[in-house]
């Protein structure tokens, strides 16, 4: 499982993420970041290319797979902003307080062990007036697939890196100390138990 993990993992979650109904997710909310952005789980950069580089200044990107984040270095290169990547040392986001305009996350909170302290940890490195610009998947409304997410979330949390297919997205985001701004929810074109999107913006309260 460690080779799996290593070699083999990083380029699923890559072809899995860069699919087209995945982009136009990406292409309405990551446009919308600006000044100094935190990315939660850059992985190998898919957002890099979605950023608006007259409102961005500068990317950090945050994600505690090297051998992930060592495909985004070409995205990073080919960049017009600077862009950095940081690892998770410890459970605190290496940033000072209120050091940052935006905190993106796509496709990430979906796999993060313990979603509050993360999201605490969000609002912490957010300036007064930054926002949370985000783009997850999460439960269904019907009952008959929520089932089957929760049928299936065992074997798919240990084939897809700990990813959880039916996590209230927006309860979490409020338990993290957020309050959520201009929510949209929905469907996208894919695999039925993965494909129910939640997006949008949140400031911290």
């Amino acid at each position: 499982m460690r080779l799996y993990s290593k070699y083999i993992l990083p380029k699923l979650i890559h072809a899995a993420c860069s699919g087209e109904s995945n982009a136009l997710q990406r292409r309405k909310v990551v446009p919308l970041a600006h000044g100094d952005v935190l990315e939660i789980g850059i992985g190998t950069g898919l957002n890099l290319s979605y950023y608006d580089e007259q409102r961005v200044t500068s990317v950090v990107g945050v994600d505690p797979s090297p051998q992930i984040t060592k495909l985004a270095q070409q995205a990073a290169e080919e960049a017009p902003f600077d862009v950095e990547f940081i690892g998770l040392p410890g459970e605190e986001i290496p940033l000072d307080d209120a050091s940052v305009d935006t905190v993106l996350m796509t496709y990430t909170l979906c796999s993060i062990p313990d979603t509050v302290a993360a999201l605490q940890q969000m609002a912490r490195v957010l300036k007064p007036g930054g926002a949370l610009i985000y783009c997850e998947h999460g439960m269904a409304p019907e009952a008959d697939v929520r089932r089957w997410q929760s049928r299936l979330g065992p074997l798919w949390g240990r084939l897809g890196g700990g990813c959880h297919l039916n996590r209230d997205i927006p309860q979490l985001i409020e338990q993290g100390g957020f309050v959520l701004e201009n929510q949209h929810q929905g469907y996208i074109p894919g695999w039925r138990p993965a494909s129910f999107n939640y997006w949008g913006t949140a400031t911290a309260g």
